[in-house]
């Protein structure tokens, strides 16, 4: 039997996405995750977070980053990997998720419900135009022309 490496997580970012680049120019999208559960001990129900780091790279992290913000809620499908290494004499390992795919869900953190608000870019603009504008709104019917049927 094969072995099998696949992980569906569906929580909150605990923080603002961080966005960097590799030497050779790969986007390294890093954001981490939290999820709670509840259960019953006794008579009392008790609740638990647990929290996880994620690493999105290439396109698809440089794409979705302005939209991974604090409290927002997203699904990730990816894989456990594991970094070792060595520190002052003692060896270290860390468990993360490597994303293969992450959609945006619920509304979350400041933004409104159903939707979502792209991070502002430095110079104080916001990078891309609201998703909640209604096809009334826009005059767009909310086809566009160039589909096939």
């Amino acid at each position: 039997m094969a072995d099998v490496n696949h992980v569906v997580l569906i929580g909150r970012l605990t923080r603002d996405a961080e966005l960097k680049y590799t030497a050779s120019g790969m986007a390294i999208c890093k954001f981490s995750l939290a999820l709670n559960s509840r259960y019953k001990k006794g008579e009392e129900w008790v609740e638990e977070s647990h929290f996880f780091d994620i690493t999105l790279m290439g396109k698809s992290g440089e794409a979705i980053n302005q939209y991974l913000i604090k409290g927002k809620q997203i699904a990730v499908e990816g894989e456990l990997r594991q970094d070792r290494w060595e520190q002052d004499g003692q060896k270290r390992t860390r468990v993360y998720v490597f994303a293969n795919n992450v959609q945006l869900l619920g509304g979350g953190g400041n933004a409104p419900a159903g939707g979502f608000v792209p991070r502002e870019r430095s110079n104080g603009a916001p990078s891309k135009p609201s998703v909640n504008q209604t096809p009334e709104d826009s005059g767009d019917d909310g086809f566009a022309d160039d589909i096939p049927f």
